[in-house]
């Protein structure tokens, strides 16, 4: 088959498409042809070796969407079946699996960070983590929602709970996981105030995603404006996934009582914070971490459905992958970057 790989880190230039073996699938493992895959700040982590990846050679790619062609012992999911993969992965036995925790398994991974991932035209995986497709839905849409989306997901309706009426700011909203917040937080009755680092983005977020409101980072002081957008009350909410740089203008914005759930760290990982303001106003910061197999069967449900729209920003062939990277790196997209595997 064809993959898309890199035998050592660096910058784009590592990554090269070449013929490798065909994945074959062991005792309760399916083969999936990969119709479509996401790109995803973490593969351009691993490339840049930022973060380690294994096995070397290496082939990234958590986010896929494809059709069942082959299964091992055990398994009876039939072929031609269409399957998204739930990109956190699990052992399904330590006392976290077993409470039902699946996202902080105790041997927990993510596919294409500690084995073969997406870049293919085929890949190999558990059984037990794939999701049917629903009927309606394209394997480019379901590529779409299975890491960002469920992500989103996950923070928003399972660890904060957003209420109606709450308000809600959410940074980088031209990501993949920051547009696909503001849809999530719009659709259980927030008000939202977007942000994003150019004023293109800042529109789109409100003309296309349902923000509320924007607020250009790179111009405006993000702190400032919450409070004269939200009368010097704050927001209920905080969808954070930079870090350091923002977390300390974060913990600024909320209201008392307000929650701050963070994922990630693309700016750094240690900020500080004022601590006398965290527990005067009673604030919570709540950390989160992926998202479960339930958590990708609601999503794509809701894009069956039609509550929820995939923002896809551009579509690859696989061949041109480096081009893909380059457009994450220069932080040009808005929403999700897909690759697709030519045969």
């Amino acid at each position: 088959m064809q993959a898309a790989i890199f035998e050592t880190t660096g910058d784009v230039e590592v990554l090269h498409v070449k013929t490798v073996p065909d994945p074959q699938p062991g005792p309760g493992e399916v083969v999936v042809r990969v119709e479509a895959v996401g790109v995803n700040r973490l593969d351009l982590m691993m490339r840049e070796g930022r973060v380690p990846a294994r096995p070397m050679p290496h082939i990234a790619g958590s986010e896929v969407a494809g059709t069942v062609v082959a299964v091992g012992a055990g398994v009876t999911r039939p072929l031609g079946q269409r399957v998204a993969v739930a990109p956190y992965l699990f052992c399904g036995q330590c006392e976290s699996c077993l409470a039902g925790h699946e996202t902080v398994c105790l041997k927990g991974d993510i596919l294409g960070l500690g084995s073969q991932g997406g870049y293919a035209e085929y890949v190999v995986v558990a059984d037990h983590s794939l999701i049917p497709i629903p009927d309606g839905v394209s394997a480019e849409q379901a590529a779409a929602v299975t890491l960002s989306t469920i992500t989103a997901w996950h923070m928003l309706v399972d660890k904060v709970r957003i209420r109606p009426g709450d308000w809600v700011l959410v940074w980088a909203a031209g990501s993949g996981v920051g547009s696909a917040a503001v849809q999530i937080a719009k659709m259980m009755g927030a008000k939202v105030i977007a942000t994003a680092g150019q004023p293109a983005k800042v529109e789109r977020a409100m003309a296309e995603l349902g923000a509320d409101y924007g607020i250009d980072y790179s111009r405006e002081d993000v702190g400032l404006r919450v409070r004269e957008l939200t009368q010097k009350r704050g927001v209920d909410v905080v969808f954070e996934h930079l870090g350091q740089q923002t977390l300390p203008t974060s913990v600024r914005a909320l209201a008392r009582e307000g929650r701050i759930v963070t994922c990630g760290t693309l700016t750094g990982n240690y900020a500080e914070i004022d601590v006398w303001t965290l527990f005067a106003k009673e604030l919570q910061i709540v950390g989160s971490y992926g998202g479960t197999r339930e958590d990708l069967r609601q999503v794509l449900q809701a894009v069956a459905e039609g509550r929820l729209t995939p923002v896809i920003d551009t579509v690859w062939p696989l061949t041109d992958v480096q081009s893909a990277h380059q457009r994450m790196s220069a932080r040009e997209q808005f929403g999700k970057i897909l690759l697709k595997p030519t045969r």
